[in-house]
């Protein structure tokens, strides 16, 4: 059992930062992964990251929390459970059973799309996106066109960690979309 003393620390989240492994040169030479699997894996320090992204979160502002797959998920069902809200799924091409709505976005080298339940969102209604990753922007833009393009009202995102030096969080707000994170970490 691992066990977490109240420090200074808690402020910055460096408690929760020293959780998140970095693998250097994955995928690529060059790229620092920042992996947040072993944060997940750890009992207390999983839930003082839902706990810190909900008090990020004022719950009359938002009706639904889309989790943007895979790990986006995890995030989601948490937040969405300790915020007493919906939670939408944003999955890759062909993984939805059903009638889908989606979207195509451009990739560093190629294009990928994705999708959700058509009828899953109604106009007006305010959805939060979150993720565990904000690099380059681009599937969170991807998946607030999606949402908007359904008529939902899109203008948060929430993370856990961000990778600043990629220009994410400048292209959502640029989009009108205001980006929340626990982390952030200076590279690639």
């Amino acid at each position: 059992m691992t066990t977490h003393a109240p420090s200074d620390a808690l402020v910055r989240n460096d408690d929760l930062k020293a959780l998140v492994r970095t693998i250097p040169d994955y995928p690529i030479p060059g790229i620092q992964f920042r992996d947040v699997s072993t944060l997940l894996l750890d009992g207390w320090g999983f839930r003082e990251t839902i706990d810190r992204l909900a008090a990020m979160v004022d719950p009359d502002e938002i009706d639904l929390i889309a989790g943007i797959e895979a790990r986006g998920f995890i995030v989601a069902a948490a937040l969405s459970y300790a915020l007493r809200k919906g939670k939408l799924m944003l999955r890759k091409k062909g993984k939805l059973p059903g009638e889908t709505v989606g979207i195509d976005y451009a990739l560093e080298y190629g294009t990928d799309r994705i999708e959700m339940h058509q009828g899953a969102v109604r106009p007006g209604q305010r959805v939060l996106i979150v993720d565990d990753l904000l690099a380059t922007g681009g599937t969170a833009l991807a998946g607030a066109a999606l949402l908007r393009g359904e008529g939902a009202i899109v203008d948060k995102a929430l993370f856990i960690v961000d990778l600043p030096e990629l220009g994410g969080g400048e292209r959502l707000r640029t989009a009108g979309i205001a980006p929340h994170a626990l982390l952030s970490f200076e590279g690639h």
